[in-house]
């Protein structure tokens, strides 16, 4: 039973695509309504429902807080998920052809129109089979006998659901084994599972810009350190943590910040959280900034009206950077010559970056700021890449791979790597071994590509014979019967390494961006014979 887990695929659909400030009190965007046409609902909120029950075989589903509205059918009347029968029962579990079952969410039937017996008759009628109501399950189980004596539920929802919940029950073996074995309890959060999730943040990390190689730094180098997310572990954990929307501050969470982990490299670096602390001296500044925590609810805008929160919980949120965030950043990095500057969030951040050499999104690195450091300093390299657009100004919200006009910031996919080319090649040559013919010629062409003559240590001095021999490796690669996903990546990562530098120096044609983002789409959809292709013509040989 241990190695079994039962995923559940939400909210289902679309608490992604409500319109904002149709929701209530502190929830204006997760349960607000849905105001689309049926055919945009099924293209954006429906569709990765089908992939997930089809081909991931999620067990359970949970329907969403919010409601929909098609503006296409003349009624007018928002529905919210947990009523929806037709999309529930006819779509998810008919024509979608899902066979596990539908779990409501917390207290989610609450919300249904009229009095308690309403809302569990409507709730059971539309298929949901499992509930989770708390505080008060004694009194739904006996509304629902209720309903079910009163032949407003029907025997055969009941034994649907039952159906549907004690075959996922088998299938898990929890007859067999009910319980969790506690025989390794004292495992979690060993230095083995911490070993894990350091090299997870260092991998995470991505590298927008690196002006001047100012990353990685050198060890001997003075390091000034500055901002709130430098030395905050609450912050780095963002929310849903230990607490609803997080909790800022120190010795909440065991583990290191980042500040913790310069430290452990760099025991004599300054710190100064709003960098009033004087800099003279300092070679390099690192800032490190971003967002306090959030979760559902108010999320990421504006700020909640409960009384209960903290003042990094009341904090108004926004897709642009916090205005004192934005003053250290500007005041350390007019005062030190390089400047470098991590943030710390769960989603881009947008503020003027003209002053920065070294910009890193850190993300939410939880309890291992160690993980961040042995980027820094090059312990371990940076590879990440984003897996979002990362917009130029807020008012490009929301932008997309494939939107007509796309100017971001960052596009999709973008990151630069400290790490050797050539050894990423060497690497992804000798993964693929003999195999298939296919396969061989990748080795050969990867080989090609290696050639000294076309290289001056790790920088490439022929661009277009290394470009020329990858894009036949890449080709191989799409017609092998083995599983070259890694060598294709490592394949195309060079290639995009010279589109990027292209990019970054200002010489990449206009449409570069959109490109780069498709590449690496069709990069991570294995086609890197495709993205080759892509990234040439986005100026990669320029």
């Amino acid at each position: 039973m241990q190695h079994r887990v039962l995923a559940t695929a939400k909210h289902f659909a679309g608490d992604g695509l409500t319109t904002y400030g149709t929701g209530s009190g502190d929830f204006t965007i997760d349960q607000g309504i849905d105001e689309v046409s049926r055919a945009d609902f099924d293209r954006l909120a429906l569709a990765p429902y089908v992939p997930a029950v089809q081909q991931h075989k999620a067990g359970t589903v949970m329907p969403s807080y919010s409601s929909v509205d098609f503006t296409d059918d003349g009624l007018g009347n928002p529905v919210k998920m947990h009523a929806q029968q037709d999309l529930i029962s006819n779509v998810l579990k008919g024509q979608i052809g899902f066979d596990g079952f539908v779990i409501s969410d917390y207290n989610g039937i609450d919300q249904l129109p009229g009095d308690f017996a309403d809302h569990v008759r409507t709730a059971v009628n539309a298929g949901i089979d499992m509930f989770m109501q708390p505080a008060n399950f004694a009194q739904f189980e006996a509304t629902l006998l209720d309903e079910v004596n009163a032949g407003r539920v029907s025997t055969a929802r009941i034994d649907d659901a039952v159906s549907r919940i004690l075959t996922k029950k088998f299938q898990l073996g929890l007859f067999e084994r009910p319980f969790t074995p506690r025989q390794n309890m004292d495992q979690i959060g060993s230095a083995a599972h911490r070993a894990v999730a350091r090299k997870a943040v260092a991998e995470s990390q991505v590298l927008l810009r690196n002006d001047g190689d100012v990353l990685p730094l050198k060890k001997n180098a003075k390091v000034y350190v500055a901002g709130r997310n430098a030395d905050d572990i609450g912050n780095q954990a963002g929310g849903w943590t230990v607490a609803w929307q997080g909790i800022s501050g120190d010795g909440v969470i065991p583990g290191t910040t980042v500040l913790d982990g310069i430290r452990t490299v760099d025991p004599n670096v300054t710190f100064s959280e709003d960098g009033s602390a004087p800099t003279a001296g300092a070679d390099v500044g690192v800032v490190v900034v971003g967002e306090t925590p959030y979760s559902e609810g108010f999320g990421d805008v504006g700020g909640p009206s409960c009384n209960f929160c903290t003042p990094q919980q009341l904090e108004p949120k926004s897709l642009t950077l916090d205005p004192a965030d934005t003053a250290t950043v500007d005041k350390v990095c007019a005062a030190i010559a390089k400047c470098v500057v991590l943030v710390v969030s769960g989603r881009p951040q947008v503020f003027d970056t003209s002053a920065v050499d070294a910009l890193v999104a850190s993300w939410l690195p939880g309890s291992e700021g160690d993980g961040v450091a042995d980027v820094l300093f090059g312990k371990k390299p940076f590879t990440g890449r984003l897996s979002q657009t990362w917009p130029a100004s807020a008012d490009q919200e929301p932008i997309n791979v494939g939107d007509a006009t796309y100017a971001p910031a960052f596009p999709y996919g973008w990151g630069l790597r400290t790490d050797s080319p050539r050894a990423r090649l060497q690497a992804a040559r000798a993964s693929l071994g003999t195999g298939d013919a296919a396969l061989r010629a990748a080795r050969a062409d990867i080989t090609q590509a290696l050639s000294a003559r076309f290289w001056s240590g790790d920088r490439i001095t022929d661009k277009a014979s290394v470009v020329a021999a990858l894009a036949r490796a890449a080709g191989d690669l799409t017609r092998t019967t083995g599983d070259p996903f890694s060598a294709g990546d490592a394949v195309v990562s060079v290639v995009r390494d010279l589109q990027q530098a292209v990019a970054g120096a200002g010489r990449a044609p206009a449409n570069a961006a959109s490109l780069s983002a498709e590449a690496d789409v069709q990069s991570v959809s294995g086609r890197p014979d495709q993205a080759v292709v892509t990234l040439v013509a986005a100026g990669a040989l320029r």
